[in-house]
């Protein structure tokens, strides 16, 4: 093959149902010689029904699931490390700022230079790129240390119209050609990533013009004669179709949180109405997810105007909620919220109009760009440190591989600008549509939780009982909160048991009505009370206390205890046939290690908990200099808080009991660290797992490190402990135990009344003993006794963890000499690309 043939054959990926599908590009007797992906992460209805095709919850908070599958020869396996020598990538940042930005900027500094790349910032966006000169700067690993956790772009990001011109194209092409670089990653929001684009489909052109122009030599064309554009979505409104989740989303949720939840103590106390205004000038993402997180009573937003009457509607609502009792009202707008005739809906409007029919007393907070700032969160760290590390690849062998349900395309989705056409022609349900299934999943929660009064009357209604079992988790308290509103809007008696299986055998159980879970939303630990306690030995207690509160279904909110409580339960209805009524586990625990989940509801605020020390710790360590700091996390046996804090805070070494290690390990991460104290980045952070190992302990490591550490660095050491169970839910964990609780308590009433025979709940099939956990795209019930396989019951995990094949970013980040192959291979087709006009594949 012909070299510049060979260079032409650049492959795309497609991602289906977890197989790599790989398409060649076009030709070098094509149109293009360039190609643009965009990476997606796994995505996130009559109302009730809705529930039951809820798949999905919002990945806002903790890292997607990917299954990074690898497609690699011996030989390309054997040359990962060398893969990138001779070739140059270019980065840059483009449009608003958004947290999380640094952090890609660095994954791709860093992966590029592991591969043998030459690194490039641009700085000030494509304005760089345009200018050239000093503006286009070659990195080192170390120019990107300390980037982690900082808020905004470091190499700063500008609105440049001369790039909107084809002149300034081609002067931005010509300082790419002059300094080689022919791969470019673009991290921005729609209108970065449409420059992008504009600029890939005229490279072949731009180089024709540079060469009649004398600008560019011959064998410099040939050398540059195709163009690698990889787009990194970031916008904190997340309005960005064929991804679900864009870069900086979620820090600026954590940004609104952090002012609601502060608005609402000051709120309560004067009985006030607060109207918050929030970034989303043509999408309602921030708004409507905010409105879930804080329990809001009202959201408007562009995509779904409220109906003609809504004021006299949104004035009963506020009404309502006084008079059961709230102190406060909550009102969430969207600066782009509109009505169905297209006239902007204010936050001075409301104000005016509550103030004018109801009395309160209401304020209004704008929060602008306070949303834009600070650092960023655990996920979005973590997702741009995976998402970063494909481009930084994307010429090595002329194969992109990107995770598993991680979409590439050739040309920027349409749907973006759909949207925005949608509203202007008032078709606001075509809009939503667009959105995707995870944006309406999260309205039809919303209007179901804010909009649906619980009937009056209870006649011909099930009795269903909540408890938290397990270890505290931020979260259950959302959880509850779903699961006992949406069983009164079905129209159930909701009881809540206190103190787990040892409250239910005891009988402290009480009714629970709309107002008793008021607030609980954002409110952290277990208000219900939890214990480890498992039901085996009080089955009779528990059976007659059944029987004494009529209780013909159970939600189980909490950890590994609240799973084999359910197994147990299932043991027992062989002696007790009043232990045979339906019940389901929501994993709530911040070890994250539920068989049947790849998620738990409290593992991402432990996560974000253990980001905020590591920070300040980091920040300890560059001032005093030469100092490597040990931290113990929590977990048991599982090592995810370990790994992911890693990834997110910028570890240098996690160890985890799931990857075995030596005294040679250790041995080599002193060492490593020993090097690395020669650099100007003169700090280190190692976190450790507290169950890794039996004899390999915190303190035994901190005592090897300072040892071999004499002289060249002294050691730290800190156990974290029980803060990482503390404080406030993230919005991701609001968010997903909401739903979760939605999704359980309506597989509740329809399995009750399937298991409804002769007057009596009698249910004794496996699948009425359910987890509900998160796999992969969907929120899916798994019978416990078909988990007892995917157990390691001694150790209290899953048999196999997704995560631990996120591993190997890890210590490429920390720049260890590993291999770039990380896990199994899956099957490769060769299929043809659409020509344009043609389907997208």
């Amino acid at each position: 093959m012909h070299k510049d043939e060979f260079h032409l054959k650049f492959f795309m990926c497609v991602i289906q149902s977890r197989q790599l599908v790989r398409t060649p590009q076009r030709t070098a007797g094509e149109a293009s010689t360039s190609s643009m992906l965009i990476p997606k992460p796994p995505p996130k209805t009559d109302i009730l029904k809705s529930l039951d095709t809820m798949d999905d919850p919002d990945t806002v908070g903790s890292i997607p699931v990917f299954k990074t599958e690898w497609i690699m020869t011996h030989e390309e396996h054997h040359a990962a490390k060398t893969l990138g020598i001779g070739k140059a990538i270019a980065v840059l940042t483009s449009g608003g700022d958004a947290q999380g930005m640094n952090a890609a900027v660095r994954a791709v500094v860093r992966v590029g230079i592991f591969t043998g790349a030459r690194v490039f910032f641009v700085h000030e966006g494509y304005q760089g790129l345009v200018d050239g000169g000093d503006h286009i700067k070659e990195a080192t690993w170390e120019s990107v240390s300390m980037m982690l956790q900082l808020g905004g772009t470091v190499i700063g990001s500008a609105r440049c119209k001369d790039f909107r011109e084809r002149e300034g194209r081609l002067r931005a092409a010509y300082n790419l050609v002059k300094r080689g670089i022919t791969n470019l990653c673009v991290i921005g929001g729609d209108g970065s990533l449409t420059g992008a684009d504009t600029f890939r489909s005229e490279w072949s052109d731009l180089l024709s013009d540079l060469q009649k122009a004398g600008k560019i030599t011959d064998e410099e064309a040939t050398k540059s004669s195709y163009l690698n554009i990889v787009g990194l979505v970031g916008s904190i409104d997340n309005d960005f179709c064929g991804t679900d989740m864009t870069i900086g989303t979620d820090s600026a949720l954590h940004r609104i949180m952090e002012i609601v939840d502060a608005i609402t103590t000051t709120a309560q106390s004067h009985q006030r109405t607060f109207v918050l205004e929030v970034m989303g000038r043509h999408c309602g993402y921030l708004a409507l997810v905010t409105s879930l997180s804080c329990g809001a009573d009202w959201v408007f937003i562009p995509e779904c105007p409220p109906d003609d009457d809504w004021e006299e509607h949104l004035c009963r609502r506020l009404s309502e909620t006084r008079t059961r009792g709230s102190r406060l009202n909550i009102i969430i707008v969207a600066e782009g919220a509109i009505d169905k005739n297209g006239k902007p809906i204010t936050s001075e409007d409301i104000k005016n109009l509550v103030v004018k029919r109801l009395g309160y007393d209401t304020r209004v907070t704008v929060l602008g760009h306070v949303q834009r700032g600070g650092t960023p969160s655990a996920f979005d760290r973590i997702l741009v440190s995976h998402w970063a590390v494909w481009p930084s690849c994307l010429e090595t062998l002329n194969l992109v591989v990107l995770p598993p349900q991680v979409e590439t395309v050739a040309v920027l989705p349409p749907q973006t600008k759909d949207v925005t056409k949608a509203m202007d022609e008032k078709k606001f349900d075509e809009a939503l549509k667009l959105r995707g299934r995870s944006f309406m999943n999260n309205w039809e929660v919303y209007k179901l939780l804010a909009h649906v009064r619980p009937p009056v009357s209870k006649s011909g209604s099930h009795t269903v009982a909540v408890m938290n079992v397990g270890a505290p988790a931020a979260g259950m308290n959302a959880a509850v909160r779903s699961t006992v509103r949406i069983g009164l809007i079905q129209g159930n008696r909701v009881l809540v048991v206190h103190d787990g299986f040892e409250g239910l055998a005891k009988g402290q159980i009480e009714e629970a009505g709309w107002s008793y879970v008021g607030g609980w939303t954002g409110q952290g630990g277990s208000k219900l009370g939890t214990k480890r306690t498992l039901p085996k030995k009080s089955f009779e207690q528990i059976s007659a206390n059944i029987t004494k509160f009529n209780i013909q279904g159970l939600v189980i909110i909490g950890g590994f205890e609240a799973y084999t409580g359910g197994l147990e339960l299932m043991e027992g209805r062989k002696q007790f046939d009043e232990l045979c009524i339906p019940f389901v586990v929501i994993p709530a625990t911040v070890s994250n290690n539920v068989p049947g989940s790849d998620f738990s509801v409290g593992a991402d605020t432990a996560l974000n908990t253990i980001c905020t020390t590591c920070d300040r710790i980091k920040q300890s360590a560059a001032g005093t200099k030469r100092r490597v700091f040990i931290i113990e996390t929590m977990g048991g046996y599982c090592g995810y808080l370990a790994t992911m804090a890693g990834l997110a805070a910028g570890a240098d070494a996690a160890y985890i009991f799931e990857e075995p290690f030596t005294i040679r390990d250790l041995q080599a991460n002193v060492e490593h660290l020993v090097q690395k104290m020669k650099t100007t980045v003169k700090r280190g952070l190692v976190l450790r797992n507290e169950k890794c190992n039996e004899n390999y302990t915190t303190d035994f490591i901190f005592n090897l490190y300072s040892e071999e550490g004499k002289g060249i660095f002294d050691s730290r050491k800190n156990v974290l402990g029980h803060m990482q169970q503390g404080g406030s839910p993230t919005p991701f964990d609001r968010n997903f135990a909401t739903k979760m609780g939605a999704k359980a308590m309506n597989w509740m009433s329809g399995k009750i009344k399937e298991s409804y025979r002769n007057g009596r709940i009698f249910a004794n099939t496996p699948d009425s003993g359910c987890v509900l956990g998160m796999r992969k795209r969907a929120l899916v019930f798994q019978p416990v006794a078909e988990l007892k396989d995917q157990t390691d019951f001694e150790h209290r995990i899953p048999k196999e963890q997704w995560w631990l094949k996120l591993r190997p970013i890890l210590k490429i980040l920390a720049k260890y000499e590993i291999d770039l192959d990380t896990s199994d291979h899956a099957h490769l087709e060769h299929i043809t690309r659409k020509r344009s006009g043609e389907a997208a594949v």
